[in-house]
């Protein structure tokens, strides 16, 4: 029997079957956790581990799981320890880079959809892109129009392109950009998109769980978390077709904000939708012509 000692706990690397493990690691995190870490370092399916319980594990096998465990005691997401997070229906790549892709922005991506009818060629803008999770699900399910994603970050624009191209996403342009910098104002998109910055720079919940280890960058901005909204509401009608549509992700108490920013920027029907805890997540509306023209910033 061998032993090691990390972080003041002792791990005992004697024969040991899937139950076993399990059962250890959910006395220190949750068992989804867990087990989704057993999955990755053993490289299967959650079946394999129901179906093969009584299996006894490698000690390499246990070794690299005990240190996933002891990185999750220590509070680094599970998505950052195998490099991987399932979005809508696929799995994207993600690092300390990107914000990990959160069940409530599939909200977004199911807006988004219902406004791409599948049969026409259609131009979205994905504005903030990260991982590219957004950007390729739509691009993956609305296969005959065309999406350009722009991030600020380098890093994480090569996550995205990596994955675009893992996912045999022919259909997208990933590029660099802050916001509509690079872009040519030329009334070209039907849709725009965006899971943009929006907690306040001072919120608490920044020095918990695991917001602590995500990119400042991706989650927060100043304006009480309303500055980047405001800047692309204000900027978006230059970049729409007559008739295109915005839609944003926001937080839980900015839908009413968000709902008057549009409207003050001369969008129609506006509206906010609701997540599946039943909080305004989305908010959107349709910019024409006709309206009074925005406030470029």
């Amino acid at each position: 029997m061998n032993q090691c000692r990390y972080d003041q706990i002792t791990l005992d690397f004697s024969p040991r079957t899937i139950s076993q493990v399990l059962y250890w690691s959910v006395q220190k995190i949750e068992y989804v956790d867990a087990r989704l870490l057993l999955q990755y370092v053993m490289q299967v399916n959650y079946s394999y581990l129901l179906t093969h319980a009584d299996d006894f594990l490698s000690s390499d096998h246990f070794e690299r799981f005990s240190k996933l465990v002891l990185e999750r005691i220590r509070g680094v997401p599970v998505a950052y320890l195998t490099g991987l997070r399932e979005f809508y229906d696929l799995t994207f790549r993600v690092s300390p880079a990107v914000l990990i892709p959160r069940p409530e922005t599939e909200l977004l991506v199911e807006q988004a959809l219902a406004k791409i009818p599948e049969s026409r060629s259609m131009k979205i803008l994905d504005l903030g892109t990260g991982s590219g999770a957004v950007a390729i699900t739509i691009a993956k399910h609305r296969p005959r129009s065309h999406v350009t994603a722009i991030d600020l970050s380098h890093d994480a624009i090569a996550i995205a392109k990596w994955n675009a191209q893992n996912l045999a996403a022919g259909n997208i342009r990933i590029t660099q950009s802050n916001w509509f910098e690079k872009l040519v104002a030329d009334k070209s998109f039907d849709l725009i998109v965006s899971n943009p910055p929006y907690v306040a720079q001072n919120d608490p919940h920044l020095q918990r769980g695991d917001l602590r280890f995500e990119p400042d960058i991706a989650l927060s901005t100043h304006e009480n978390g309303l500055a980047c909204i405001r800047h692309i509401i204000a900027t978006s009608a230059a970049y729409l077709v007559d008739g295109g549509q915005l839609l944003l992700e926001h937080g839980y108490d900015q839908s009413i904000q968000c709902r008057g920013l549009l409207e003050a920027q001369g969008f129609r029907n506006i509206y906010s939708q609701t997540d599946l805890a039943g909080i305004e997540r989305v908010s959107g509306g349709s910019y024409h012509a006709e309206n009074l023209q925005p406030r470029i910033p």
